[in-house]
């Protein structure tokens, strides 16, 4: 590994820590992720790196794994350092500059997709990141106009999981749910409604998109009208929904374990 301690922190391959902030991204597809949890598991992905900043402290805990790595540049900076570097407080003491994978085409990805419509906070995109890593669904759908997966607080609250998924971001939702229709996907708004089905009846079959709502408004119906099915979580009266990122989850899993019912 190439170790350069930091002697200049105003250093010019230095002010990418400095100047990105939550949702920023370079042309060249630039991110940066933070923590040891979050860059340890991206550094398992197949992801660019363009360098690390990070304390003695974490080179020396994490020597034989980083060894194994492809790191052009690993800078090495007290904890004082770092946060005169960004600007502000940190809670941690490694962060990495990466090149965000590329999005995979809309016909390569898997039989089961979990998709999102205008979903306005990064913390749900991540949430419902990790949750699908967790579960064995590999493929994230998302609009280009929203918060991308790779945003910092996005990576953050998936813990890096984002980094074990394909995800494509669609231009325009109903072009893309007719799409995915024709390429023999069911389509499941995930609603509640007067004839929403429950979701510990609902029938799964092999290719199947399961299509989550806006965190306050829900899906619109002529949203809902496309779709080929809408399913809802039973609940107590009374409790008109749950937070999108559990109500992803609950519904992934049921998705997973009671397929071909």
């Amino acid at each position: 590994m190439n170790f350069i301690k930091i002697e200049n922190i105003d250093l010019p391959e230095l002010e990418i820590y400095h100047s990105f902030r939550e949702n920023a991204f370079r042309s060249d597809g630039s991110f940066v992720a933070d923590s040891p949890k979050v860059v340890n598991l991206l550094l398992n992905e197949n992801i660019e790196v363009k360098s690390i900043l990070a304390t003695q402290s974490y080179y020396d805990k994490y020597t034989l794994f980083l060894e194994e790595k492809n790191i052009p540049l690993c800078y090495v900076a007290t904890k004082e350092e770092m946060q005169r570097i960004v600007g502000h407080k940190l809670h941690h003491n490694v962060m990495m500059h990466g090149i965000r994978p590329m999005q995979i085409p809309l016909n390569a990805l898997s039989e089961h997709i979990i998709m999102l419509d205008e979903i306005s906070n990064s913390d749900n995109i991540g949430a419902i990141a990790r949750s699908a890593a967790a579960l064995g669904i590999h493929s994230y759908l998302l609009p280009e106009q929203g918060p991308h997966p790779y945003a910092r607080r996005a990576l953050r609250v998936s813990m890096g999981h984002i980094g074990k998924l394909e995800f494509h971001l669609y231009h325009d939702i109903k072009e893309t749910i007719h799409t995915l229709k024709t390429m023999g996907y069911r389509i499941f708004a995930a609603e509640v409604t007067a004839n929403s089905t429950p979701l510990t009846q609902v029938s799964i079959p092999e290719k199947w998109v399961l299509l989550m709502g806006h965190e306050q408004l829900g899906i619109a119906n002529d949203i809902l009208e496309l779709c080929d099915e809408v399913v809802t979580i039973e609940m107590e009266k009374g409790i008109k929904s749950f937070n999108v990122a559990v109500a992803a989850s609950i519904m992934m899993y049921q998705f997973k374990h009671q397929k071909n019912k």
